[in-house]
């Protein structure tokens, strides 16, 4: 799973807001079972590494801070209401009473197919509507699909309707579907050129597996690329 969104300089605002050092943060982490070294915590913060979610968790209790500050987001989507309830996959997927598996790929998915008794467990846990959390899944899978189809053909035409989806304006849409066209093309070019070029089997594997993972998160790239205001 990907390392969940975060914010260094939230992060940095909210240790110097009560006064902590490095060492007395990760003092404060060990004693919820997450050790890491002083050197952590700063690289955090300077945003050369994104904490895990064990490790967002235990750094906001640290903190003495919601988890959606050191988000720098409010939760919208399935996988950010878990994580600011500070609850993992398992443990949510157990409550529920559904394989984790099927919950992770749920998330991952942005398709919801558990049954009418798991999905009310599921809102009452996040504490939201069962319509709502019905909306966040499915919203969401528009989303996927509108930029899957964007990526893949003649990305203008999908401007307008990503725009009135996520809220943004046209002309900051337009500009992420053509920065991501052009990612998505420079993936099938060099496909093709080892292709062509007849390169090991390894290569072209690798290739592939680096355009399927960002194809993976292509919603999380979209919406950073397009504003701070348009997640879904």
């Amino acid at each position: 799973m990907s390392h969940p969104p975060f914010s260094p300089t939230q992060a940095r605002a909210a240790r110097l807001r009560i006064g902590l050092i490095p060492e007395q943060v990760v003092a404060s982490m060990a004693q919820l079972g997450v050790r890491r070294p002083p050197e952590a915590v700063l690289a955090w913060e300077a945003g050369t590494v994104t904490p895990s979610e064990a490790e967002l968790f235990a750094l906001a209790d640290a903190l003495w801070c919601p988890v959606p500050v050191l988000m720098a987001l409010q939760p919208r989507s399935l996988r950010e209401h878990r994580l600011a309830r500070q609850v993992t996959a398992e443990r949510l997927a157990l409550r529920i009473g559904m394989d984790v598996h099927d919950y992770a790929r749920a998330e991952n998915d942005h398709q919801w197919r558990g049954t009418d008794r798991q999905t009310l467990l599921l809102a009452d846990a996040l504490g939201i509507e069962a319509e709502e959390l019905l909306r966040i899944i499915g919203r969401a899978g528009e989303l996927d699909g509108l930029l899957r189809q964007a990526v893949e053909g003649r990305w203008k035409q999908y401007t307008a309707p990503l725009a009135r989806l996520v809220g943004a304006p046209e002309r900051r849409v337009a500009q992420a579907l053509r920065t991501l066209h052009q990612e998505y093309a420079g993936f099938n070019e060099r496909y093709m050129g080892h292709l062509v070029a007849r390169s090991d089997h390894a290569r072209l594997k690798e290739i592939a597996t680096e355009r399927a993972r960002w194809l993976h998160a292509l919603s999380d790239r979209f919406l950073h690329l397009a504003g701070p205001d348009t997640r879904p």
